[in-house]
C-alpha cells in the first residue's frame, strides 16, 4: 500500500456489529469525561489556581466544545469505523493515521493500566488485608469480561456505571446549590464569600490560573470514545452529532458548575490533603458518611475509564490492522463480533503494568503518566488540521455533505490549534509538567521512528526483492 494521501483505498473493514443502542451512546457522551480526574484530579487546580480554577475549567472545557464540534463534522460527513485516526490518515497521509492510531493505543493501554492500579488502592484502603495488586487484577479482569462478552454488555455496563457518576454529580449540584442559596438547615452558608475571603478570585495570579488549565484539559480525556463507539450503533452520524452537541451542556453543568460549588462551599486554600474536594464539600455541608459515598462514586467512575478505555484501545487496534500496520490476525472478531484478542492483548498489557507496579512502585506509575501526558494534545492538534484539510476538501467536491458543520470555520479551528500549541509551550516551560511533555515527545519520536522503518522496509523489498535460490 502506497505511503501517502492520495492513497485511500478501503483497508477490508472487519464485519462491525449494530449492538450499542442510542441510549448507551447518550449516557457514553454524558459521562464520558466525568472520571477520576474531575473528582479527584481538581483539588491540584483548585489548590493552584485559587477560585480562578472556574475560568481554568471553563477554557479547557471550551477547547474540548471546539475539537468535539470539528470531529463531529468529520463524522457526520463521512462516516469512518476508525475515527480520528482514518480522518487524520485522510487528511495529512498514512503516516499520520499510523502515527496517532499507536499513540492513542498505546496512551490508553497506559490509562487501562493507571485506573486498575489506583482502583486497587482504594478497594485495599478498604480491605487492608488484600494486597492492592491483587484488586487491580481482579478489576481488570472484570471488565476484561465485560468486553469480551459483546460490544452490547459494555454499553450496558457503561450505562449503569455513567447513571452512578451522573446521579452523584447531579445530586452535589443540587445540594451544594441549596446550601450555597442559604435553604440549608444550621448555621448558614458562605453566599459566595470565599471568592474573595482567602486572597481574592486570582490569589496566585493570572498565570497560576492559565498554567491550571494545563492540567485541567487533561481531565476532559474519553470525551471522544463516543465517536469510536458510534461505529458499532444503527446510526452512526445521528449518535455522534447528538454526542458533539451534548459536550457544551456537559461542561456548563457538571464541571463548571460542580467545581464553581466546591469553591463555594469549601476555602480554595484548605484543599491540600488527598481527599476528594466534593468529599470535603460534603462534610462541610453536615451530610453524613460523605467520604465512603464519594469513595463509591469515584471507584465507580474509575470502573467506567477502565471499561472505556479498554473498550477504545482495542477498536483503534483493530483500525490499526485493517490497515495492515499491526498483525491482521489481532483483528479476529468472536462469534458476537467482539475483537476479542485485541481486547486481551490490551488486558496482558494492563497485567504486565501492575506487575511491574508491585516490583517498582516508585518508578511504573509514575512512568505511566508522564510518557502518555501530552498525547491528548497531540490526538486534538491532529483532528483540528485534519478537519482544516478535509472541510477545504469537502467543499471543493461534495458540500451537500457538510450537514453539520464546526463554527467559524477556518478561523476557530486555527485558534484552537494555536491555543493548544501553547499549552504544549506551557508545559515546557512550568517544571510540573515538563517531564510528561518530554516523555510524550519520546513516545511520539518512537511511534515515527516505527513508521519511518515500516516504510523502509516495504520500499525494500518491493525494489529489491529477494532472489529465489536455486
Amino acid at each position: 500500500m502506497p505511503d501517502g494521501p492520495g492513497d485511500h483505498r478501503p483497508a477490508h473493514p472487519a464485519p462491525a456489529g449494530r449492538a450499542l443502542k442510542q441510549r448507551h451512546l447518550t449516557l457514553m457522551a454524558l459521562g464520558g469525561a466525568v472520571g477520576t480526574g474531575l473528582f479527584l484530579g481538581c483539588a491540584q487546580t483548585i489548590h493552584s489556581a485559587g477560585p480562578a480554577a472556574v475560568f481554568s475549567y471553563a477554557l479547557a472545557g471550551l477547547l474540548v466544545i471546539l475539537v468535539m464540534r470539528m470531529l463531529g463534522e468529520m463524522v457526520v460527513t463521512r462516516p469512518m469505523s476508525g475515527s480520528f485516526a482514518d480522518y487524520a490518515r485522510l487528511a495529512l497521509g498514512d503516516w499520520a493515521g499510523f502515527t496517532i492510531g499507536w499513540l492513542y493505543w498505546y496512551a490508553f493501554v497506559a490509562i487501562v493500566a493507571i485506573e486498575a492500579i489506583a482502583g486497587g488502592r482504594i478497594v485495599h484502603d478498604w480491605l487492608p488485608a488484600v494486597p492492592d495488586w491483587a484488586v487491580s487484577v481482579l478489576l481488570l479482569t472484570a471488565m476484561a469480561v465485560v468486553n469480551l462478552c459483546s460490544a452490547g454488555s459494555f454499553g450496558s455496563v457503561e450505562f449503569w456505571l455513567a447513571i452512578v457518576k451522573i446521579g452523584a454529580i447531579l445530586g452535589f449540584l443540587a445540594l451544594g446549590a441549596a446550601y450555597v442559596c442559604g435553604f440549608w438547615p444550621g448555621d448558614g452558608s458562605p453566599h459566595l464569600s470565599h471568592f474573595v475571603d482567602h486572597g481574592g478570585l486570582l490569589p496566585n495570579g493570572l498565570g497560576a490560573a492559565l498554567a491550571a488549565t494545563v492540567v485541567v484539559i487533561f481531565a476532559f480525556g474519553g470525551t471522544e470514545i463516543v465517536t469510536i463507539a458510534a461505529a458499532e450503533s444503527p446510526d452512526p452520524g445521528t449518535a455522534v452529532t447528538r454526542a458533539t452537541r451534548q459536550v457544551f451542556w456537559r461542561v456548563l453543568l457538571f464541571f463548571l458548575g460542580s467545581i464553581f460549588l466546591v469553591v463555594a462551599i469549601v476555602p480554595w486554600d484548605t484543599l491540600v490533603g488527598p481527599e476528594s474536594p466534593y468529599a470535603v464539600a460534603m462534610t462541610r455541608m453536615g451530610i453524613p458518611f460523605a467520604g465512603t459515598v464519594m469513595t463509591a462514586v469515584i471507584l465507580a467512575a474509575l470502573l467506567s475509564v477502565l471499561n472505556s478505555t479498554l473498550y477504545a484501545s482495542s477498536r483503534m487496534l483493530t483500525t490499526l490492522c485493517r490497515h495492515g500496520e499491526a498483525p491482521r490476525g489481532i483483528a479476529h472478531t468472536n462469534r458476537r463480533g467482539t475483537p476479542s484478542r485485541a481486547i486481551l492483548l490490551g488486558t496482558v498489557m494492563g497485567y504486565a503494568s501492575i506487575g511491574a507496579q508491585a516490583l517498582q512502585p516508585d518508578r511504573t506509575f509514575g512512568f505511566l503518566l508522564d510518557s502518555t501526558g501530552a498525547v491528548l494534545i497531540f490526538l486534538y492538534i491532529t483532528i483540528a488540521v485534519s478537519q482544516l484539510r478535509l472541510r477545504a476538501r469537502a467543499e471543493r467536491t461534495e458540500p451537500h455533505r457538510l450537514t453539520f458543520r464546526m463554527w467559524g470555520y477556518p478561523y476557530l479551528t486555527w485558534l484552537t490549534i494555536a491555543a493548544l500549541l501553547a499549552i504544549l509551550l506551557s508545559m515546557a516551560l512550568l517544571p510540573g509538567t515538563r517531564p510528561q511533555l518530554l516523555m510524550s515527545l519520546i513516545s511520539l519520536g518512537t511511534v515515527l521512528t516505527a513508521y519511518a522503518a515500516r516504510r523502509c522496509t516495504r520500499h525494500l523489498r518491493t525494489h529489491h526483492p529477494r532472489q529465489p535460490s536455486r
